[in-house]
């Protein structure tokens, strides 16, 4: 059925749009009805109430218009709305229907927010299918965009004022057994402090000082409700934003200087966004896996491989690729290190499970008596021969004696797997390939997004609304990109690496300056302690 193409016959009409224009109008709107889009919207236009009757404008013609804005000139209501009124292209998606901002505004509420995901899926599908785009190379990046928030207004978890107050609130209930078998809190509950001023043999002054400490404490706990339990701070006029430094807080050397904001995932192939996912995390470590998840749940398949940055390349973040099946090109924290020479790991581990260090020398897998390993799922290795070798000052810089003839190592081993197979594929021609689209692919969509169309501030305030206006503006990104796609009949010229193309190879590390580094660490290491 034809949602979008159906349009009225005026027997005097009121404009002339030029040729050009109205066929690009036209292949837009047929774009929509071939994605399905026009099934969801189709819910909401038979009016079920005791009142009856339909709705006020034509729904199918007004989603066309707001995303028509959004992918070419008009992302404000206020800016559609007067379009609508003098904007011969917007008359002409509306049919000569004028309404005003409320009216967008409602649709967007009513309609594409409970059908956000699915309007996402349908509209991203079919743009895959007439842009012939293959699932093969995804690229992961994040960014913080402000939010519509007053960024002096906001507060911090406070926690450490709420277990300060507990130490003086427990030594009262306990010296004074006003609870029986009382157990101290770290952070004493509202509920807790309500039992024991209910005590009837409580006495005046601790009844006070208590009832005081209740009245703190029902305002921390109201706080640390509207935090949460994986943030630290809230804004008063946004509560769903959080406390955090933008990147150009960082390059002017305000790192501390706080906004407002939400933290933004996308995932890109061929400079389409094709997920994405809008956090209140002030770090992108814990999105990687939501961000491909949402791929997978709009697609029901994963990219071939994925590329990212190193803040990416945690275990959980490997492990969950492996498990998956795709290919990793997520670079881990210490591979600048490594790749230059600056910086190499001091052991790698061999296929069969023993590892092998700077030196040559091999090491093997060993129990120590009373000493378990810090780290979860680790093991220890020892190696031996360290007096005689030239990378012993770097190796043991973090030891306060470095006359031991060994060197005990302790390692993830499934982890150290996986960062060389990162690292042997990041060093290969498809992973110098990947590493040049990265850098252009997914962060070209942030640089068209905040500087060709200025979307630094978000006008819209909560998780959800953001999400909306978040998935608004990269739809509008993938339409624009997908009709400059039928303009020319070819996509951009993304970076192909050539067939000659060597391998890039990791750097020989020089063993005396890495022992001047080893000795200095060492030096600043043993002072502290």
């Amino acid at each position: 059925m034809y949602y979008f193409t159906t349009s009225k016959l005026f027997l005097l009409p009121s404009f002339d749009l030029e040729v050009e224009e109205q066929r690009k109008i036209e292949k837009f709107l047929l774009f929509l009805d071939n994605s399905g889009v026009g099934e969801i919207i189709n819910r909401y236009i038979k009016n079920e109430t005791s009142k009856g009757g339909r709705p006020s404008c034509n729904y199918y013609r007004l989603f066309a218009t707001i995303l028509y804005g959004f992918a070419f000139d008009k992302c404000t209501l206020r800016e559609l709305e007067t379009a609508c009124k003098f904007d011969l292209r917007y008359i002409t998606l509306m049919e000569q229907t004028k309404v005003d901002y409320t009216t967008f505004s409602k649709f967007i509420n009513k309609v594409i927010m409970p059908n956000e995901k699915e309007i996402f899926s349908k509209l991203c599908s079919q743009i895959k299918k007439e842009a012939e785009i293959e699932f093969d190379d995804a690229f992961i990046d994040g960014t913080k965009f402000e939010a519509n928030a007053n960024k002096y207004k906001f507060v911090w978890k406070p926690i450490t004022y709420h277990k300060n107050i507990s130490v003086k609130a427990n030594e009262i209930i306990k010296n004074n057994y006003l609870i029986n078998n009382y157990r101290e809190e770290e952070m004493i509950r509202s509920s807790t402090i309500a039992l024991a001023i209910s005590n009837p043999n409580i006495e005046e002054s601790d009844y006070k000082a208590l009832f005081s400490i209740l009245t703190k404490v029902l305002e921390y706990e109201e706080k640390e409700r509207l935090c949460g339990p994986n943030r630290k701070s809230y804004y008063k006029t946004d509560i769903d934003a959080t406390a955090m430094a933008l990147k150009a807080d960082y390059y002017s050397g305000k790192g501390s200087n706080m906004h407002a904001a939400y933290n933004v995932q996308i995932l890109v192939i061929k400079g389409y966004v094709f997920s994405y996912y809008v956090s209140q995390s002030r770090t992108d470590i814990n999105d990687f896996i939501p961000t491909i998840d949402s791929f997978y749940s709009n697609y029901n398949v994963f990219p071939k491989r994925i590329c990212a940055d190193s803040c990416y390349g945690t275990p959980n973040n490997y492990k969950y690729l492996y498990d998956n099946n795709i290919e990793n090109y997520v670079k881990f924290q210490s591979y600048e290190g490594i790749v230059s020479g600056s910086n190499p790991e001091c052991y790698k581990i061999n296929k069969d499970e023993t590892i092998t260090c700077l030196n040559g020398n091999i090491g093997y897998e060993v129990k120590i008596e009373n000493r378990h390993p810090k780290k979860a799922k680790s093991v220890f290795y020892k190696i031996e021969g360290c007096n005689e070798c030239a990378f012993k000052m770097y190796c043991k810089r973090f030891m306060s004696d470095v006359t031991e003839n060994f060197k005990v190592f302790e390692c993830n081993k499934t982890y150290q797997f996986q960062k060389q197979e990162a690292l042997e594929n990041l060093l290969s021609c498809k992973g110098i390939e990947m590493r040049v689209n990265r850098s252009i692919q997914v962060e070209g969509t942030f640089g068209i997004q905040k500087q060709d169309y200025g979307r630094t501030r978000y006008r819209r305030r909560g998780l959800e609304r953001v999400a909306i206006e978040t998935m608004l503006n990269f739809l509008g990104h993938n339409i624009a990109k997908l009709f400059r796609y039928f303009e020319s009949n070819k996509h951009p010229n993304f970076w192909v690496a050539p067939k000659n193309l060597d391998c890039q190879k990791i750097k020989k590390p020089s063993w005396k300056r890495l022992s001047k580094k080893g000795a200095k660490t060492n030096e600043k290491v043993n002072k502290k302690k």
